[in-house]
């Protein structure tokens, strides 16, 4: 094994590819402290893939997606949780299918006129005024959920297509990559966008959980008490845009949103409280995705499929130990439609 300044190839590779792969973007400057993070994760695993022999944690490029699978991991059921209980699991999808428009207005742009912005960035742009329509519809014309869901996804999806056909030879080629997903492609500017959505998705549920809480559980009573129940209904959409745009890196567009609704599912039939459901949905989304990624890339199948089919796995094994509970009498197994909200309610503003 070679040698360079103390540290082995597999680790000197690892450190370099996000340096390489961060150059030349205008946000570079902004992004860099994030770049330094990435350095150090890739550091690690690249000398714990010299120490164990893991082929996997020899590339730059697993290291990166190792580390947007584990925010994946956490952010999806995180908002996820709050959205199934508030029968909004399809959102995902539709606003899934408004960032495939977003990416597309990015690489129209940068193809284009060679704006040379990133597609995620418009994709995180796109969406969020998606999410925010989609409640405005809701409210303004008295449509129910679902009906403004459907359009805008018909909308998104429409503008994406049509963006494309205006320019297929350079944009064509570039789409499957955000259709699909693909692990060795995302780069080290990609993780660190990924790395802030996390950030601000975590703060904002942290600083909001009560009143999230309230409104998804007892909306008319939320109202009464106080609390804005509009305000909050659109930063929980806004967030499952964010969601949606960091996830697609791995899952791709198509399957983003099992990763909001798989580990949700399989975490109510084996918890009864709001808070337990939560925290066995986010272990159940985890092992979903590194499991997944470790069978992808020896299997080289795609990685948002083989992530979404052991989710689907975990699922099924979740509901027949639910169903084992259930069969026991055990005190502690869930009841259809009886998960409970647990946290403290919020006084009578929205504190």
């Amino acid at each position: 094994m070679t040698v360079v300044a103390g540290l082995s190839t597999g680790a000197v590779s690892a450190l370099a590819a996000p340096i390489l792969q961060s150059e030349g973007s205008p946000l570079d400057p902004v992004l860099a402290p994030i770049y330094t993070l990435l350095d150090l994760w890739s550091l690690l695993l690249g000398a714990l893939g010299d120490a164990t022999g893991v082929e996997l944690l020899q590339y730059g490029f697993m290291h990166r997606a190792i580390l947007v699978g584990l925010c994946i991991g956490v952010m999806a059921p995180l908002i996820g949780t709050f959205l199934v209980h508030r029968q909004l699991a399809l959102i995902g999808d539709a606003l899934a299918h408004t960032a495939f428009a977003g990416v597309a207005v990015g690489l129209f742009l940068n193809g284009v006129f060679s704006v040379g912005v990133s597609p995620y960035l418009t994709a995180v742009v796109v969406a969020v005024i998606a999410a925010l329509l989609i409640e405005v519809i809701s409210e303004v014309t008295d449509a129910y959920n679902d009906v403004s869901m459907a359009i805008i996804l018909s909308t998104g999806f429409a503008l994406g297509t049509v963006l494309i056909s205006l320019n297929a030879g350079g944009l064509a080629v570039g789409i499957n990559q955000y259709l699909f997903g693909n692990l060795s492609t995302v780069s080290a500017e990609n993780a660190a966008i990924l790395l802030v959505l996390f950030g601000i998705i975590v703060a904002t549920v942290a600083l909001t959980r009560n009143q999230l809480l309230y409104v998804t559980f007892d909306e008319t009573a939320a109202e009464v008490s106080g609390i804005p129940v509009a305000w909050y209904n659109r930063v929980m959409v806004m967030l499952t845009a964010l969601v949606v745009v960091g996830a697609m890196q791995i899952m791709g567009v198509i399957l983003v949103a099992a990763m909001l609704v798989v580990p949700v599912a399989g975490a109510s039939q084996v918890s009864r409280s709001f808070t337990g459901s939560l925290l066995i949905s986010v272990v159940l989304a985890e092992l979903a995705v590194l499991l997944g990624i470790g069978l992808s890339y020896y299997g080289e199948a795609t990685a948002g499929g083989v992530i979404v089919l052991v989710a689907v796995a975990i699922y099924a094994a979740a509901v027949v130990v639910g169903k084992l509970l259930e069969a026991r009498g055990d005190d502690d197994a869930p009841e259809v439609g009886g998960i409970e909200a647990d946290g403290p309610e919020p006084g009578g503003a929205s504190d």
